[in-house]
């Protein structure tokens, strides 16, 4: 089932809800203050690296993060 981001437009809270692409989105309540006042967020898919151990996946040969594609990673 995919995974939806929610932000409650009563108190604010953000929340994700797991449910079926054809369920009712009327149904979705917020889980602190129990408003069905909310929007739906843009969010991106949850990505898998596969069955490889932190050790192989190749990091940033600049150290740290990602350096925005200028490294051999991107």
């Amino acid at each position: 089932m995919p995974t939806y981001d929610y932000l409650c437009r009563d108190c604010g809270t953000s929340y994700d809800v797991f449910h079926k692409v054809r369920e009712v989105v009327e149904d979705v309540v917020c889980p602190s203050c129990h408003s069905p006042n909310h929007q739906r967020l843009l969010s991106a898919p949850n990505v898998s690296m596969g069955s490889q151990s932190e050790a192989e996946i190749p990091t940033c040969s600049a150290g740290g993060g990602c350096c925005g594609g200028s490294c051999d990673v991107n």
